[in-house]
């Protein structure tokens, strides 16, 4: 896996198309916890916990099972109604489990016609576990897919790390898959390519910065404050993009930005994006596969 170093003053304007200024996708991670785990080692359940103080794997951690599990019970039938409300689509990561485990949102999702992307198989269980151990990985990945396309019916064109931990070959194995687009690398606002011996992948940067968890639990903005940061990142990537495109990332999570005393920001927000000319309420698969098309004209090979 290589991508090239390529500053944004080097580029080629970045023309969407339709001539949208900028690319926007609120994702909903649909994530799915283990209760336990056969080990005596601290569970690291991908993602922070709302109590900090860790329990062995195998020490069922109801406490913070539960905070997470309100998120599949309650929170995102929250999400689901704000986003129909407002006449725009989500995009949507799944586990594998979550495919298994909690098919009522799967369901749900596919009847809107949104974009599922592939996010590991149990939340819990890092790529990074497998650097060492390539088929380890390959074998991780390769179940997840057969999941994804048992439960979606049809193969996954993109992947999500849990915790966007991803290995150095996490993205030659994707593409030895046949996948088009990975979004585990954070280190852009625009796609670029990544090569791999088995042909490019686009990167569809995801993003922590531009998070609820990063907004609530890791900084403890109120929700006005993490409206008007969405509001702010919103109109200065538009303003941008008016000489080159730009895409912006809502990473959303239905634990945390699905509670009642937070889902103003996400309502506010979608209403004040509807407002504007140019915007692309983009699926990854879309980007990508217009990127594959369109990438010389961008970044010069």
């Amino acid at each position: 896996m290589h991508y090239d170093y390529v500053p944004l003053p080097a580029r080629n304007p970045l023309k969407w198309p339709n001539g949208a200024r900028l690319a926007l996708i609120l994702t909903i991670n649909l994530e799915f916890w283990d209760l336990v785990k056969d080990t005596t080692a601290p569970y690291y359940a991908g993602g922070p916990p709302v109590l900090p103080d860790p329990l062995p794997g195998n020490v069922p951690d109801y406490h913070n099972f539960t905070w997470r599990e309100y998120g599949q019970r309650v929170g995102v039938w929250r999400m689901i109604d704000t986003f129909d409300k407002a006449g725009v689509p989500a995009g949507c990561t799944m586990n594998a489990k979550m495919g298994l485990e909690r098919r009522p949102v799967i369901d749900a999702v596919r009847e809107r016609g949104w974009e599922l992307v592939a996010h590991n198989y149990e939340q819990g269980d890092l790529l990074t576990n497998y650097q060492f151990d390539r088929a380890a990985e390959a074998d991780l990945i390769g179940r997840t897919l057969e999941v994804y396309e048992q439960v979606v019916g049809k193969p996954a064109r993109g992947w999500l790390s849990s915790s966007l931990r991803g290995t150095s070959q996490t993205a030659d194995i994707l593409a030895e898959n046949g996948l088009i687009f990975l979004c585990d690398y954070m280190n852009d606002e625009q796609p670029y390519l990544i090569r791999t011996p088995s042909g490019p992948i686009v990167s569809t940067p995801y993003s922590v910065e531009i998070n609820d968890f990063t907004f609530f639990h890791r900084r403890g903005m109120s929700t006005h404050m993490a409206l008007d940061l969405l509001k702010e990142q919103f109109d200065q990537l538009y303003l941008e993009g008016a000489e080159s495109g730009r895409l912006m990332n809502v990473g959303l999570h239905p634990h945390v930005a699905g509670h009642p005393y937070r889902i103003r920001a996400l309502r506010e927000f979608l209403d004040y994006a509807r407002g504007f000319e140019g915007v692309w309420w983009a699926t990854r698969e879309a980007i990508a596969a217009w990127y594959l098309e369109n990438h010389s004209s961008h970044i010069p090979t």
